[in-house]
């Protein structure tokens, strides 16, 4: 069977091919997804390490001279302070003029030292609006804390992944004790010590960055770091990880339990779909037009059943991962991941959707004014119509057209008004566009504006309605439709003919229909006579055979026009009045026969005398039903002159 089949007559959809390219690659493309997605993270993750990396430390830079000019203070002050309490203990009791001064030293120095504190508290408030700090982590993905300054040639980065890295060994010991853990105090810092390992060092910029003091967020970040790693090593034991893989394993039953259940529902709606056929499935039909036959609809459904029994086995398995990756310590950082693609897409429309919903009610109360005035206008152009308003000059065909332009121009305005509240509007991509699309529409449409502008100037013209007939160039036939670029006419040999409006303003157009109603069309005919006929009898048979002629009225009377004397003959016009202007050519048809017809029972011919100078020896052009049975074509004259 053809992967493809006809979808109602020149359309075709995928059957076999889609179901097909389900049930091969499902599992392949899920494994590939997810490759994807973990691939993608991991390197945003590291570009996002990197801009933040490059980001700190140009931050930094920025405040590091200020910075260690306060430190080299802070160290310089230590040591003469370290150098005067010496000084004071070695005083003797009898100095006391000498401990005064240099308790007066110590004074000032503290409150110099208070000074500097505060410079530095303000400077580092100022860091912490652009600031971020660099994670100290227990792998693969616990955050204890985070560092924000620097240490001598040490950059925050750095100092956070040593920090981790001595977290992690002492991790991976097996006997280790969180009360091992021990504070040293030194003249620049609070350290952090197990053993004869320094773990971290915490310096009064650290404190200040935390809004602490040196021992106390010691004190914090101890209990933070035995307490994290007895729990790390309790998650990764060997009886946790086995009752990990026990939970992992029944959640895999699970989710096969569950892809069997769509799977046993799917198959289910598949059998209630075909049950139905002839029932509720007997295809689709648009009025006369059937759309889909059953077999098709049919088709259809099956194919919309395997897409959603698809659907809901990738949200299982995509909603199973997380939990399965949440189980073990090392893959816990993908179980957020894989939630975050998901939640925070979701998170963001509907706060998009939220944060517009003013917009939208302005929108919706912009179209219910505008839809009412538009009904006002709606409601002025019917009664225009019916000539119930009347306005001087204004002419009811011109309701409609006039109603169209305005309603065109309000919808115009309508959106120009609601266009700032659209969403993306403000975008330059979407001013971009738009400004991309006025100017294809300026330099394509040149030729449309020029029929457009000439159509509502033929309008308001007045020069033809629908119905006339018009003569327009070499052109003549029916008006059919007037649109706003071209004009339809048909012509008296069914015709259809397509004339740009612009066309029709820039040549001459006769039309035959505007006066015929009320005063009547003249039609006319010529006819050419010799002198031998009598004229009076001539224009009686003309007059004669255009009363006889359908159509043509008898008030006002048909008259004749001699238009021309000529050498050898004269010219006679006939003219006579008709209310059907466009029945012209069967009226002209009629009123040639019934001239002839007048004439040939008159006994006149209508010819010219070119023909010949003298009737000797020629029979006559009447037709003979017309002549007497004892006509005789005439004898030659002939005469002899005397010699």
């Amino acid at each position: 069977m053809s992967p493809l089949r006809k979808f109602g007559q020149n359309t075709f959809v995928p059957t076999e091919f889609i179901q097909g390219a389900f049930s091969l690659a499902a599992w392949q493309t899920i494994f590939i997804i997810l490759f994807l997605l973990i691939s993608v993270t991991a390197i945003s993750q590291e570009n996002q390490i990197k801009t933040s990396d490059s980001l700190q430390a140009e931050l930094l830079s920025v405040h590091s001279r200020q910075l260690r000019e306060m430190e080299d203070v802070r160290i310089r002050d230590s040591f003469q302070r370290a150098d005067l309490d010496k000084q004071i203990t070695a005083l003797k009791a009898n100095e006391k003029s000498k401990r005064q001064e240099l308790l007066k030293q110590i004074a000032a120095m503290n409150v110099r030292d208070s000074l500097r504190v505060d410079r530095l508290k303000r400077r580092i408030d100022s860091l912490k609006l652009v600031a971020k700090g660099f994670p100290v982590v227990l792998p693969p993905n616990d955050t204890l804390f985070f560092i924000f300054n620097k240490v001598g040639s040490f950059s925050p980065r750095e100092r956070a992944r040593a920090v981790s890295q001595r977290i992690k060994t002492l991790a991976d010991e097996l006997l280790f004790k969180a009360d091992s853990l021990k504070l040293a105090s030194t003249e620049q810092s609070v350290d952090i010590i197990y053993g004869e390992i320094i773990i971290v060092s915490i310096t009064e910029s650290d404190a200040l960055w935390m809004s602490s003091t040196e021992e106390k967020l010691a004190s914090d970040y101890k209990k933070v770091i035995g307490d994290s790693i007895i729990s790390y090593q309790k998650e990764t034991s060997l009886k946790t990880i086995l009752i990990k893989v026990a939970l992992a394993f029944l959640v895999i039953v699970v989710l096969v339990a569950i892809i069997m259940l769509i799977s046993w529902i799917f198959r289910w709606t598949k059998r209630k779909i075909e049950s139905q056929t002839g029932k509720l499935i007997k295809g689709i039909k648009i009025k006369d037009y059937e759309l889909f036959d059953i077999p098709m609809e049919m088709k259809i459904l099956f194919i919309l059943n395997t897409m959603a029994k698809w659907l809901l086995v990738l949200m299982a398995v995509y909603i199973s991962l997380p939990v399965l990756f949440g189980l073990f310590p090392w893959t816990k950082n993908f179980a957020t991941i894989l939630l975050a693609y998901f939640l925070d897409p979701l998170k963001a429309i509907l706060r998009a959707s939220w944060d517009y919903l003013p917009n939208l009610f302005t929108i919706i109360v912009i179209v219910v004014v505008f839809r009412f005035v538009l009904k006002g206008v709606r409601y002025i152009k019917y009664e225009i119509e019916k000539e119930v308003l009347r306005i001087p000059g204004f002419y009811p065909d011109l309701a409609n057209p006039t109603y169209q332009i305005i309603r065109a121009l309000i919808f115009a305005f309508m959106l120009v008004v609601i266009f700032p509240f659209l969403p993306g509007s403000k975008s330059p991509v979407f001013q971009g566009v738009s400004v991309f699309l006025g100017i294809l529409f300026t330099f394509g449409s040149s030729g449309s504006l020029s029929n457009l502008i000439a159509g509502l100037v033929i309008t308001y013209m007045r020069s033809f309605k629908v119905g006339d007939r018009v003569k327009v160039g070499e052109i003549t036939g029916d008006v059919i439709e007037k649109a706003m670029l071209v004009t339809r006419v048909r012509t008296i040999k069914n015709e259809i003919i397509s004339i740009p409006n612009s066309s029709i303003l820039g040549s001459h157009l006769i039309n035959y229909s505007s006066d015929a109603r009320d005063r009547g069309l003249i039609i006319y005919t010529t006819i050419t006579i010799g002198y031998d006929a009598p004229w009076r009898q001539v224009h009686q048979l003309m007059i004669d055979a255009a009363l006889v002629t359908e159509f043509i009225e008898k008030e006002p009377s048909p008259f004749v026009l001699q238009t021309s004397l000529e050498d050898f003959y004269v010219s006679y016009q006939i003219n006579a009045y008709t209310r059907e202007p466009n029945l012209q050519a069967t009226i002209y048809s009629k009123l040639h026969q019934n001239i002839q017809d007048k004439f040939n029972e008159a006994g006149v011919e209508i010819m010219s005398p070119h023909y010949k100078a003298h009737r000797d020896g020629n029979t006559t052009t009447i037709p003979s039903d017309y002549l007497p049975k004892d006509y005789k074509a005439p004898s030659f004259r002939i005469s002899e002159t005397e010699k």
